[in-house]
């Protein structure tokens, strides 16, 4: 099991939590750190059966300063969040060839 999860995320930090509390240590993948490739962010958006564009944190200032209103390809959304990965939405669990939003952070135990 693998997270994208930032320290400075109440959310991300209750997630974690939550696993830790049913006795599961996953990855952390701190992903403002230790960028996601464009193949990783491929396979991640597969699991969570959602378009790029929905993985995408909108009232972020980045997006607000450069992407609100731009229509661009699949592609180029993934790059923007290799460009800017604040606009990652978090935290995501991955388990085997799932994934979830843990938003609210109880999502995370749906795929336990």
């Amino acid at each position: 099991m693998e997270i994208y999860h930032n320290p400075r995320c109440g959310k991300s930090r209750e997630a974690l939590k939550l696993l830790n509390e049913k006795g599961i240590e996953p990855d952390i993948k701190q992903y403002l750190k230790e960028k996601p490739t464009h193949a990783e962010l491929e396979d991640v958006i597969k699991k969570l059966g959602i378009s790029p564009q929905e993985l995408i944190r909108k009232n972020e200032k980045v997006f607000k300063e450069i992407y609100k209103g731009k229509k661009l390809s699949d592609s180029q959304w993934i790059e923007a969040m290799i460009a800017e990965p604040k606009l990652i939405e978090r935290p995501i669990l991955i388990n085997g060839d799932k994934a979830v939003v843990g938003r609210p952070p109880e999502k995370v135990l749906e795929i336990i």
